[in-house]
Order: structure tokens, then sequence, then C-alpha cells
């Protein structure tokens, strides 16, 4: 299966900015001049933006430009709560909204922190979290496709933690979380129905099985104003 451009895009700016073609602080050539390098549409290039912008390695500065981001502030978490048993113990009513699920090869970022091959396949879905029928978060998960390849697309995509621990006998381990901020793209804003510049949080989450296996990569967006992180010690 080939890979897909934006992908590709995505690797070769990763490995630009890690061989220090673009450093710390730089500003990235504009969106015009990256398409016409890689030769492909804007909307590709984006995807590819985007992307690096979600795992923290590109931040987007309003009326600015996009530049390499300097590394964050990381707080180590224990205690996994799924978005659903999060938003019950609120007292909420929580519920999703698939918008893709397809079985892929991984980018380099994905490859690198599930500690896979880039032969493997993965399973990438995108989807919204609700509560109380309110968009309050947009994700993207992925999961090593043979952990999951005996499994309904439904158990997955809407209770991959129980699926794993009741139907694979899996026990889920702990979690690096890193926590930024940063403000809503005109798709952000489309997708969490928000204001385009309105603060996000975004979180990203690698989360490992009782044995230390990597099994699950987020990148989430959640809407500032609709959901806060509570940190104890």
């Amino acid at each position: 299966m080939q890979e897909p451009m934006y992908i590709k895009i995505h690797n070769q700016l990763r490995r630009d900015i890690e061989n220090h073609v673009y450093k710390v602080g730089d500003r990235i050539p504009a969106e015009r001049q990256l398409a016409e390098q890689f030769k492909v549409s804007r909307m590709t290039l984006r995807q590819a933006i985007k992307t690096l912008e979600e795992e923290g390695i590109l931040e987007r500065r309003l009326g600015s430009g996009t530049y390499v981001a300097n590394q964050k502030v990381q707080e180590k978490m224990s205690g996994i709560m799924s978005f659903t048993e999060i938003t019950r113990a609120n007292g909420q009513t929580p519920s999703s909204k698939l918008i893709s699920y397809k079985i892929t090869k991984p980018s380099l970022s994905e490859k690198e922190r599930l500690k896979i091959d880039a032969s493997e396949s993965v399973l990438r879905m995108e989807r919204i979290r609700y509560a109380d029928g309110v968009p309050i978060c947009h994700e993207i998960v992925t999961v090593p496709h043979q952990l999951i390849e005996r499994f309904s697309k439904d158990d997955v995509s809407a209770h991959l933690y129980h699926t794993l621990e009741d139907k694979g006998g899996y026990k889920i381990g702990d979690a690096m979380e890193y926590i930024s901020a940063t403000v809503a793209n005109e798709q952000e804003a489309r997708l969490l129905d928000c204001k385009r510049g309105e603060a996000l949080i975004t979180r990203r989450q690698i989360t490992k099985l009782a044995d230390g296996r990597p099994f699950e990569y987020t990148r989430a967006s959640y809407v500032g104003e609709r959901f806060e992180f509570t940190f104890s010690k």
C-alpha cells in the first residue's frame, strides 16, 4: 500500500527539522512555497503541517506563520481514564462521531511512538467526542492493526480500552501525556463548532499495556472553555 502524499511530506519535513535544516524558532516556508516544492495541492500540504502541529513539532502563530516549536514543559500523569469515563464521572452523557477509520502504514512519528516497524500496518481513526451533545474534542488515534484486527469496528471505535481488556485479555498500563495550547484553525472551528482563533488545549498521549508495549498514540484538541485538565500528586 502506497503512503499518502501528506505523510511523505510530513516525514520529510520532520527529517529536515531533526537534521537542523529548520531550527527551533525558525519560521518554515509559506504553504504556497512548500506546495510548489513538493508539487502538491495546498490542501495536501496543510494535512502534513497539521499533523506536525498536533505532534508539537510545529506551532502556528496567528498572523505570523508556522514555526519550529520550542520544547514544551512535560507532565507525567498516572491514572488512565477514557474520555467516556471522564465524561460520565462529571455527570454528563458521552458520545462520538467517527470521521474516518482506515488501515494504513504508520507515519514516522507513529512508528517511533508505537515502537513498530515501517512495514507494519496501523489503524488510524479520527473522531469528534461530545458531552451532552456538545462537541468537546477532535482526536486522532493510532493503534497497531495486529492488536485490534479481530475486533469489530464498533467495538474499537466506541470502547477501545474495554474491548482490549474484556475481549482481548490485555491489561492497560500507564501513559505519558503532553499538554500544550494553541488556537483553532478553520477546520477545527468547523468540526468543534467554535470560532476560528478560539483557544484550544492540545494533548498528545502514548498509552502502554501493562507489559510496557505502547498500543495507542492519540493527538487531541479540546475547546478550552469546555474542558479542563486536573492534575493531582
